[in-house]
Order: structure tokens, then sequence, then C-alpha cells
């Protein structure tokens, strides 16, 4: 099985993105409390690619938020399907309120050399992952062949 795990950042990911979910969950059958209502079997098929199943038979999508201002995460949350994510999916930090423009300004945070190694180790943790996840795939592929092979 595969998952998805969708990050949005930024104000314009948060917006882009809340209206994404919106339309996923339409798709699946899953009204803004997360609660299945739809009227197909195929709306559930692949469900768990998009959402984790939460107690209670709610469905939680697989989204981290990202934004250095909690106002963009107040808008996301108050909209309409807002209740759907976890509280903790909504990440944001501290450097808002400490004046993320000064800290730019006066070139606190990272230099040139520790973005590019932070970078670097961001793509290598992409590729990581993907490779794990095409021999998660190929594993599967063989188990469901000695499966077919043993009927």
């Amino acid at each position: 099985m595969r998952e998805i795990v969708h990050i949005q950042a930024g104000q314009c990911g948060n917006q882009i993105g809340a209206k994404f979910w919106e339309v996923i969950s339409d798709e699946h059958g899953i009204d803004p409390t997360g609660t299945y209502h739809g009227d197909s079997d195929l709306q559930l098929d692949r469900i768990s690619v998009y959402y984790n199943e939460a107690t209670g038979g709610k469905y939680v999508p697989r989204a981290i938020l990202v934004d250095l201002e909690p106002g963009t995460m107040d808008s996301v949350r108050s909209g309409p399907f807002g209740q759907i994510f976890r509280p903790d999916n909504f990440q944001f930090t501290a450097m808002f309120r400490r004046k993320a423009f000064l800290h730019w300004y006066t070139g606190e945070g990272m230099d040139e050399m520790e973005f590019t190694e932070a970078e670097s180790n961001m793509n290598d943790l992409v590729s990581e992952y993907q490779q794990y996840q095409d021999a998660t795939a190929e594993e599967e592929g063989e188990f469901e062949e000695e499966v077919e092979e043993d009927a």
C-alpha cells in the first residue's frame, strides 16, 4: 500500500492545500468532521493513501501544514474543512513573534553554506524515502506473486 504525506507551506501553499483537501474529501465521501458519508465502496478503496483512520471511524488527512505566522493557520482552521486536521498537524514557529523580518534583514539565521547543507540533507532524505517506497512496493509485488503461485 502506498501512502502520501501532504506538506503545505506558506500562505499560498496552505490556501491551495485547504482547497485540495476539500476536493479530495468530497471525492472520498468525507464530510468536514472526517466522517465517511459516501455512497460507493470505490470511495473507500484507496482512502488510506491520503487519510489515517482514527478512532470512531473518523478520517484524518496525512498532512503537515507549515507557516511562519499563525494567522494563516487560523484561517485554514476556521475554513470549511479546518476541523478535519489534527491540531498537531499545524506547525508554525515562534520566529514570527520574534520579528522574522528583522532576523532576515540583520543576517541572523542560516548562512549560505548552512542552507546548502540543509538542502542537501533534505534531498538525501527524499531520495532515501523514495528508495524505501520502491523496495516496499517490490516486496509487496513478490508477496502477491507467491500467493498467486500457492493458489
